[in-house]
C-alpha cells in the first residue's frame, strides 16, 4: 500500500496537538497494516463527498481518504473534527 497525504491535510496535520498528531499517526499505521480492522470505522461517504471513505481517530476526529485499486494507493485528503471534514 502507498499512501499520499494532500496539501489540505497536511496542513490541517500540522495544526493538531502533539497528542493528536500521535493519534492520527497510530490510526495511519494500523490502516496501513489492515485498511479494514474494525476498530477504525472505515466507511464510505454519501452525499456531496461520495467516492470518498473515511475512519476514526478519536470520538470525533475523522481522516477521509480516497483508496485507488482496492487499497494500492491511498490518498489521505482531510484530517479534523467531525464538522471539518464532512463540510
Amino acid at each position: 500500500m502507498e499512501i499520499k497525504y494532500a496539501k489540505k491535510f497536511e496542513k490541517r496535520f500540522k495544526k493538531l496537538s502533539p497528542k493528536m498528531k500521535k493519534s492520527v499517526i497510530d490510526v495511519v499505521e494500523r490502516f496501513t497494516k489492515n485498511p479494514h480492522d474494525k476498530v477504525l470505522c472505515n466507511h464510505p461517504l454519501k452525499g456531496s463527498l461520495e467516492g470518498r471513505r473515511a475512519m476514526s481517530v478519536t470520538g470525533d476526529m475523522r481522516i477521509v481518504f480516497r483508496e485507488y485499486d482496492d487499497y494500492v494507493l491511498v490518498l489521505m485528503l482531510d484530517v479534523g473534527i467531525h464538522n471539518q471534514v464532512y463540510s
